[in-house]
């Protein structure tokens, strides 16, 4: 097993980026395989249970109200929609479910919901994630209550970055939601994406500051931009396509990733739909084991089921298995509440 760091610095981030493209991505394989099972990838599905609308102004995001991508305003699903969608997801090999709302925060009123959609989800033994945008600690303590096992929410990119991409939040406030998700027992996932344009000390900034957090997120999603016409950033990539991060330097930041965060799970998230597979495949070899299926990813195209598998089967690569216990399924089925005074019992 490598040693699991929290206090890893800049220079030293930055030392494994500049590294030779061969040797960075040996090392990151031989963490890998101290950790992880090799050949195993991590199927996960995202369904947006709440589309469009959000008050954010992030430049990346076609959900934003100050985008002009097209992308209409949807109320929240209903529960058992959800659920049949999850039904869908296990049954197509997905051992995690997320649901994404376009939120700058959940109200109160949704919370009956979304917790219901969580004890559903994780009655089916599937890992359950959340990402609604940021929540209180009382709102954390919930979702908890109910069983949610991962909450998402990306820090994007570098603090010093950070007020370019957004102006309606901070860093601060993301890492503030982080910890209230830490305090409730929910396992963090947390990630960002890159080729927004951003140097690599911005990466190298980014990769530190989920590096360095007090536990290493469990789950650390690495988005490449997809870029949307008529967000600011889509259009600004448009003009300026050499900003776009090449492949290369993807796989040094999913390999850094793994190097700095050895025991999380590294998702290739939003933007695989443009990699060759050739790419993703230095990808799992750099330390990646977990992807999202599907056709999309909340509003942004995906590569598919059909050529996932087909990926695998050339790669050699099989699914994670769910790797419940009886007694963990019937956990699954009761509040974590629940769970808990059954086990002290």
């Amino acid at each position: 097993m490598s040693e699991v760091r929290n206090d890893w610095t800049r220079e030293e981030i930055a030392a494994l980026f500049d590294l030779p493209f061969m040797e960075l991505v040996f090392r990151a394989a031989e963490v890998h395989r101290a950790n992880h099972p090799h050949n195993q990838v991590q199927l996960s599905t995202l369904l947006s249970i709440k589309t469009g609308g959000c008050p954010e102004d992030c430049g990346y995001c076609s959900q934003s109200v100050k985008a002009e991508s097209g992308v209409k305003a949807t109320k929240l699903l209903g529960v058992q929609e959800v659920l049949q969608r999850a039904a869908q997801a296990r049954d197509q090999g997905s051992t995690r479910f997320c649901m994404g709302a376009a939120w700058r925060n959940p109200k109160d009123r949704d919370m009956p919901a979304i917790i219901e959609m969580v004890q559903g989800v994780r009655a089916m033994g599937m890992e359950t994630c959340m990402t609604l945008g940021m929540l209180t600690p009382a709102q954390a303590d919930m979702l908890a209550e109910a069983g949610l096992d991962y909450y998402n929410h990306n820090i994007d990119t570098s603090p010093e970055r950070y007020g370019e991409i957004t102006s309606t939040r901070t860093m601060d406030d993301r890492l503030d939601t982080l910890s209230n998700v830490r305090g409730a027992g929910i396992n963090v996932c947390s990630g960002g994406i890159v080729g927004m344009g951003e140097t690599r000390a911005d990466r190298v900034g980014f990769v530190h500051t989920l590096a360095t957090l007090p536990s290493h997120p469990g789950s650390v999603p690495i988005n490449a931009l997809v870029p949307v016409k008529g967000t600011v950033l889509g259009d600004m990539l448009a003009d300026t396509p050499l900003a776009k991060i090449d492949d290369i330097e993807f796989v040094r930041t999913v390999a850094v990733a793994r190097i700095t965060m050895p025991e999380s799970m590294v998702r290739l998230s939003a933007g695989r739909e443009s990699m060759s597979e050739a790419t993703q495949a230095l990808c799992f070899l750099a330390g990646a084991n977990s992807l999202f299926t599907g056709d999309k990813l909340l509003t942004a195209p995906n590569a598919g089921d059909d050529n996932d598998a087909a990926m695998f089967a050339r790669l050699g690569i099989t699914p994670m298995p769910i790797t419940q216990t009886e007694a963990e399924a019937e956990a699954a089925r009761m509040p974590r509440g629940c769970a808990k005074l059954q086990a002290a019992e």
